[in-house]
């Protein structure tokens, strides 16, 4: 790892990926809404990713790993940054599940179901993009301060194997192969 060793390092990285991600959906969506034809394969993979590489590779490393590490050094879950985090994830996956629930119905002409499909990803991409800011720039910050060195190589040491599983059959790889795919569709 040499010097470049940091608690936050893989977590920043997987956050560039998610906010391409997010941006992608959010020009499906505004296609789609600007009366264009509805890529609902294309969201759905964005919904499989976010469900399956955000939420549980990511947001497990941040809540199994990360965030107990930080209690540990000191910094509060109650009535902190810490707590903020946990409470916005939740709010997160209860967008995600909104648009993974309301997707078939919305491919079927369901027109209540499209309102609520599209409400729920510009609601989520408005969550999630405030929050990676506050964790790259707030949270991630004092991680990077109080963590020492052996503490980070043990954290990173963790997220390495996290990595390594399958998340419902699929790996790390294959996910952000999903992310490549919808960068190429539909570039920045």
């Amino acid at each position: 790892m040499g010097d470049e060793c940091s608690a936050t390092g893989v977590l920043r990285d997987e956050h560039q990926r998610i906010l391409m991600v997010m941006r992608v959906l959010g020009r499906m969506l505004d296609a789609g809404e600007k009366g264009g034809a509805w890529d609902f394969d294309g969201i759905g993979d964005c919904v499989r990713f976010f469900r399956l590489f955000a939420d549980a590779c990511h947001h497990g490393k941040e809540e199994d790993l990360l965030f107990p590490e930080l209690e540990a050094r000191g910094i509060p879950r109650e009535g902190g940054p810490i707590g903020v985090m946990l409470y916005e994830h939740q709010l997160g996956r209860g967008f995600v599940r909104a648009m993974k629930e309301n997707l078939g119905p919305a491919r079927e002409g369901d027109k209540g179901a499209l309102s609520r499909l599209a409400a729920a990803g510009h609601n989520f991409i408005d969550l999630l993009t405030q929050h990676i800011h506050k964790e790259d720039h707030i949270l991630f910050n004092m991680a990077d301060h109080v963590i020492d060195r052996t503490g980070c190589m043990g954290l990173c040491h963790k997220y390495d194997e996290v990595c390594g599983r399958e998340f419902e059959g699929n790996t790390k790889a294959e996910l952000e192969a999903i992310a490549a795919r919808l960068q190429a569709k539909c570039p920045d």
